[in-house]
């Protein structure tokens, strides 16, 4: 702490003397006329360029210095002669530290190693670092620091960055792929008098105003549903959940859901949607449909093959085959006397089927590695889906598991208020506060039948990027505060 004190100063004792000399240091007062990798892709020898960056590599040699400038689209070499700048304007460059912003004007040039550079002309001080960049500046790797400071952690890792650049490129894809097939994107409110939509804790805050409690919202589900009772027959939307729950390498209290319901849809017509907007994600951003994960030595540790079709098969079958063929005519204390014997840990008050639930999720869902449609899940699971004709004791709904994890559960709608309100009691246990009337009056209403999915973006953005924890794709996750 002493020695970056020390290195604060010196920054603060070099930002007094370019003021000293009328520089502003924060100047906003140049205009890039291109990007520092575009310039290199672009190299024509003499060509004059006007670039901008940061100082991320330094070389002094007298009366000349090389620095690299990095911009977001990558760096560039730049020649700086004294010769050129003139004492002056040398003194004041020698003032300039790494992690400054510069804006620089000259010409392209290519140095004996083959180095696309820039022949300094003239240059503008944009920003005064007066903190020195991470010790490692070329790979900061304290997974503390890197979440924490996530702008240290881009500044040093190129790889992150690019993480999170293709993480916008994916959302972005996943735009224009349901705006191509007549989906409305609109957006639904964050506070709520009734979390609805999924079985999670919630997060409370109060609404001075209104002088009542309201939940930030874990799911998105019902209103998006009450636009298909509105007539909008092909609705999504991509927005932030909130649950006041665990944190996990698969969880985050608050993370990002895509939602989409089609009016004359099912659940077939959902599998369809998410296996060729996935694939399409893929090829575009990707440009491929074999996903490697790799160690951290760079190994690759498994491929993921989302080539069409993906494997169906349904939840009992899967079941069966871990828990043993009888597991479905066996008694609740049967089921979960054996489901501890499979080392599966149940809770005392877990319901009966919240015990299979939890054989699932522990043992099954994990070896889930290549794209599979999990269909035809218990009824109780989900109380918003249709009771499928062919085994009334499950819904028309699948789970699409990639990975080892679920990414997007997909329903036949219910659309029955009066089933629908049947189920949603049971499902509120009795507490009719959390029991919205409103949804059941807009379904009271008439509600098209309808297909509805929703996408976890941060667990496909793991899946497609490689990456094996959820903060590694959230720009800043949720952290104990520090002590």
């Amino acid at each position: 702490m002493d020695e970056t004190n020390s290195l604060i100063e010196q920054r603060k004792t070099k930002l007094a003397a370019l003021q000293a000399r009328n520089i502003d240091p924060f100047a906003n007062a140049f205009a890039p006329t291109e990007k520092c990798g575009e310039a290199r892709e672009n190299y024509t020898e003499g060509r004059s360029v006007a670039l901008a960056g940061r100082i991320s590599a330094h070389r002094d040699m007298g009366k000349s210095q090389f620095i690299d400038i990095r911009d977001q689209s990558g760096r560039i070499q730049v020649y700086v002669q004294k010769q050129v700048l003139g004492d002056e304007q040398y003194d004041v460059f020698k003032l300039l530290d790494m992690g400054d912003f510069l804006g620089v004007r000259g010409t392209l040039f290519t140095t004996r190693t083959g180095e696309v550079s820039v022949r300094l002309e003239s240059f503008v001080v944009m920003t005064k670092a007066l903190r020195p960049p991470p010790e490692k500046w070329h790979g900061l790797v304290d997974t503390e620091t890197r979440y924490r400071q996530r702008y240290l952690d881009l500044i040093s890792n190129p790889e992150v960055k690019e993480t999170f650049l293709n993480r916008s490129r994916i959302i972005h894809e996943i735009r224009g792929f349901l705006h191509e097939r007549g989906f409305v994107e609109v957006e639904t409110p964050m506070m709520q008098g009734i979390p609805g939509g999924a079985a999670a804790q919630p997060f409370v805050t109060h609404h001075n105003a209104l002088g009542s409690d309201f939940y930030l919202r874990i799911a998105l589900e019902l209103y998006l549903k009450r636009l298909l009772v509105g007539g909008i027959d092909r609705v999504f939307e991509i927005g932030r959940i909130f649950r006041n729950e665990g944190l996990s390498r698969k969880h985050n209290p608050e993370f990002t859901m895509l939602e989409a319901y089609q009016a004359f849809g099912d659940y077939e017509s959902m599998m369809e949607l998410v296996q060729s907007m996935v694939c399409h994600v893929a090829n575009k951003v990707l440009g491929t449909l074999l996903i490697e994960h790799k160690d951290a030595e760079g190994n690759v540790i498994r491929t993921i093959d989302l080539s069409p079709n993906w494997r169906r098969v349904k939840f009992k079958d899967l079941i069966r085959e871990i828990g043993g063929e009888d597991w479905f005519e066996l008694s609740p204390e049967a089921r979960r006397a054996r489901a501890t014997s499979l080392n599966v840990e149940i809770g005392k008050e877990y319901e009966d089927f919240e015990v299979t639930q939890a054989v699932f999720e522990k043992l099954i869902e994990p070896t889930l590695i290549q794209p599979t449609f999990v269909t035809h899940v218990p009824k109780e699971f989900v109380p918003l889906a249709k009771v499928s004709k062919e085994d009334p004791s499950t819904v028309e709904v699948f789970e699409c598991c990639i990975n080892g994890q679920e990414i997007a559960p997909a329903y036949s709608e219910q659309n029955n208020p009066i089933e629908q309100r049947e189920r949603l009691e049971h499902q509120a246990g009795g507490e009719q506060h959390k029991l919205d009337e409103d949804f059941i009056v807009a379904l009271e209403h008439g509600m098209p039948p309808a297909g509805g999915m929703g996408l976890g973006i941060d667990r496909l953005c793991m899946m497609l990027l490689g990456q094996e924890s959820i903060r590694d794709v959230i720009l800043f996750p949720q952290l104990k505060p520090k002590n």
